[in-house]
């Protein structure tokens, strides 16, 4: 397998094989010990956990005609943001897929901002 950095100035870690075979997987996105990994192809891209500024959910309704029905389908996405901007938006399995990715996201990277850029967080009563 190919590793290939998110963005450029990181280095492939020396254990990166190793860390990512052992990593939970949640659709294409492996969630590591420090480095975050999404799979396409046969080649799996990282990006550092003390690197990403921003994590949220995207979903985008399809248009969809299934037999005489017609409406939208909706499609989950992860988003990966770092200081520079969107690096990656990954498409996954469904919308429990996308919680349980952005739950355990929040455990690894608690410094970083989730939700959608601009939303204000919402007020604790």
């Amino acid at each position: 397998m190919k590793f290939q950095p998110l963005s450029k100035g990181y280095e492939i870690p020396d254990n990166a094989e190793e860390e990512f075979r052992s990593s939970r997987a949640i659709g294409p996105v492996r969630v590591g010990a420090e480095t975050f990994y999404f799979k396409k192809g046969r080649t799996a891209y990282f990006i550092p956990y003390k690197s990403i500024t921003r994590v949220f959910r995207r979903v985008l309704l399809v248009p969809a005609k299934i037999g005489c029905c017609a409406g939208d389908l909706p499609v989950e996405h992860i988003v990966i943001c770092d200081g520079s901007g969107e690096l990656a938006q990954i498409q996954l399995p469904g919308e429990k897929a996308g919680k349980a990715l952005l739950e355990e996201l929040k455990k690894l990277i608690p410094d970083a901002q989730f939700g959608k850029p601009g939303a204000q967080a919402p007020e604790e009563a």
